[in-house]
C-alpha cells in the first residue's frame, strides 16, 4: 500500500485551526460587504452587472451585515470560546 502522509503529519497540526480561521475571516468579509453597500446605496452604479436602486443595496446590505454578525458569532462560539459548562453539577 501507499504510505501517504495525513494532512495533520504533513502540516504539523490540525487543519481544523485552519478552518476556524478562515470561518472568521469570511464572516468578516459579509460584514465588510455589507456595510459596503450600505453606505455606496447613493453612488450611481453605471457600468456594473447587476443595478440595484439605492433601497435594494441598503436592504442587501443590512442583510449581508446580519448574516456575517451571525456567523461570526457562531464560529466564535463554536471555536474560540472556553467551555465553562462541566458535568459535576448533575
Amino acid at each position: 500500500m501507499l504510505n501517504i502522509p495525513t494532512t495533520e503529519e504533513r502540516l504539523g497540526k490540525s487543519p481544523q485551526r485552519l478552518v476556524r480561521y478562515f470561518a472568521l475571516l469570511m464572516a468578516l468579509i459579509y460584514v465588510a460587504l455589507g456595510a459596503w453597500l450600505w453606505w455606496t446605496a447613493d453612488t450611481p452604479t453605471a457600468g456594473s452587472i447587476i443595478s440595484l436602486g439605492p433601497i435594494a443595496r441598503r436592504i442587501l446590505g443590512s442583510v449581508f451585515v446580519l448574516y456575517g454578525l451571525l456567523r461570526l458569532f457562531r464560529v466564535y462560539q463554536a471555536n474560540f470560546r472556553k467551555n465553562i459548562h462541566s458535568d459535576d453539577h448533575a
